[in-house]
């Protein structure tokens, strides 16, 4: 038997509609306002692995791997795996750099673009 972990270049959460429409904890999903400078609380389900070193896009999900564009560039500051309600899950913080308002490409891959 093996340790099944999920690998992100990202980090993807949902709609805040979702939130507000009781689909969704808070912390899965992209905050209303994002301010630069502030840091968020995040939930996904799984074992998933986030580079810590750099910046990463935040992107927002409709599942199934339907991503958006990056929304914003965020700092991942803390990641832990826990059990929770059954399930694994990981829980997290996370730093807004910079957020996107134009269409123009700010990353790369996972590669930022400057």
């Amino acid at each position: 038997m093996g340790i099944t972990a999920e690998f992100n270049p990202d980090l993807a959460l949902r709609n805040w509609e979702q939130f507000k429409c009781y689909n969704c904890r808070k912390e899965e999903c992209i905050p209303e306002k994002l301010e630069v400078g502030k840091e968020y609380d995040f939930l996904k389900t799984g074992q998933r692995l986030y580079w810590l070193e750099g910046e990463i896009p935040l992107c927002e999900t409709k599942g199934g791997g339907k991503l958006s564009s990056p929304k914003a560039s965020v700092i991942i500051t803390e990641v832990r795996h826990l059990i929770e309600e059954g399930k694994l899950c990981t829980r997290g913080k996370y730093k807004v750099v910079e957020v996107f308002t134009d269409g123009k490409i700010h990353f790369d891959g996972w590669a930022r673009v400057k």
